[in-house]
């Protein structure tokens, strides 16, 4: 376990040496390039990243950006509790949240090898006495405190020290931000400060063409409302805000603006086409990609109005960069027969089929 340990540091720390600039065959000037965005790997996670990073390495993609829920917590993960050694002598609970997040290290961050991997923080990474905020920081600092991330911090506030689990970086022109919205005091008013004074660096910036902002829970007033920053009143509010803040960079700042979530298990593109939204301000371009392993939910309530919905998938999205700063996102569904072989030949065929079939609470 301490060999496994060891590759996975020197896995970390080759990927973030290589930083997020696109693969040289997206480097040429005025070139596009690629990125690939999913969340909620929990249940099936460890049979259906590999596959994922697999999407990233054939896109090419300079980064995967994973939006939470890395493990179920509350409950032992399907996958987990598959693997060969746990069938032979089965987890308690207490063994299993101790290996839980050094598993999603070496099970799914592993396999995108030099891809970098920005992480995001969900519900399920504080849903327990054990698994908090604070842990989370110091399990992940790896991935959270990289050279590429701390530059970006310093140079948007030279004396901000300090590990968050939400933060912001610039790809070629697209500011990319990352929030956490994990638990139902959030956004706070720290993290409203910063967003709103990083954002108001990138709108004066010329250079920056395009805002990409990520999170866990849909922002509030989706068509996702009963299970997004709805949930709680300051949730509800702090989400407002920040969708207001975002209309203002598209129709005020002019810059392209594109909202990426999860937290419901299904894919929608079109989350913000509500009647809320078209009475106040307008309708954001967003996605919800709760599609990287936790058991699928059926579709909401209003799902029609959405451009496009699926459930009993899996799956990434890919964002697809032009060079003026337009993103043309694609999603890219995953067949039983994409799971890579070595982890078919560990979890077996009939758990494989398992995932893709029975992870599901929607009727088929």
């Amino acid at each position: 376990m301490i060999r496994k340990a060891l590759f996975v540091i020197a896995a970390g720390a080759t990927l973030w040496a290589l930083g997020t600039r696109p693969s040289s065959a997206q480097q040429a000037s005025g070139a596009e390039w690629r990125f690939v965005v999913a969340g909620d790997s929990r249940n099936c996670g460890d049979v259906v990243m590999p596959a994922i990073a697999e999407t990233a390495r054939k896109n090419q993609a300079a980064f995967y950006w994973h939006l939470g829920d890395l493990r179920a917590i509350y409950e032992f993960d399907e996958d987990i509790q598959h693997q060969p050694e746990h069938i032979a002598k089965p987890l308690t609970i207490e063994d299993y949240e101790a290996i839980a997040w050094p598993d999603f290290i070496e099970s799914q961050i592993a396999p995108f090898g030099s891809i970098p991997f920005f992480l995001g923080i969900g519900n399920h990474e504080t849903i327990s006495a054990l698994e908090t905020r604070e842990h989370f920081l110091l399990q992940f600092a790896d991935w959270l405190d990289t050279p590429v991330l701390r530059a970006q911090r310093l140079k948007d506030d030279p004396k901000d020290h300090r590990l968050k689990a939400y933060f912001h970086w610039i790809v070629r022109g697209v500011a990319f931000y990352s929030l956490d919205n994990a638990t139902e005091d959030q956004f706070d008013a720290a993290q409203m400060s910063w967003f709103e004074r990083t954002l108001a660096q990138d709108l004066a910036n010329p250079a920056i063409t395009t805002i990409v902002a990520g999170m866990h829970k849909a922002l509030s007033e989706s068509i996702s409302l009963s299970h997004s920053m709805n949930e709680s009143a300051a949730g509800t509010a702090s989400g407002r805000l920040v969708y207001a803040s975002l209309l203002r960079a598209q129709n005020e700042a002019h810059k392209r603006v594109y909202v990426l979530q999860s937290h419901e298990h299904y894919f929608m593109e079109g989350i913000f086409n509500t009647d809320y939204w078209k009475r106040h301000g307008g309708v954001l371009p967003g996605w919800l990609v709760g599609t990287a392993g936790a058991v699928r939910y059926k579709l909401p309530d209003h799902a029609s109005d959405a451009r496009q919905a699926m459930t009993n998938v899996y799956g990434s999205l890919l964002g697809t960069v032009f060079p003026n700063g337009e993103i043309r996102f694609a999603f890219q569904k995953l067949a039983e027969t994409d799971i890579p072989a070595a982890v078919t030949t560990r979890y077996g065929k009939d758990f494989v089929h398992w995932c893709f079939e029975e992870n599901t609470e929607a009727k088929r």
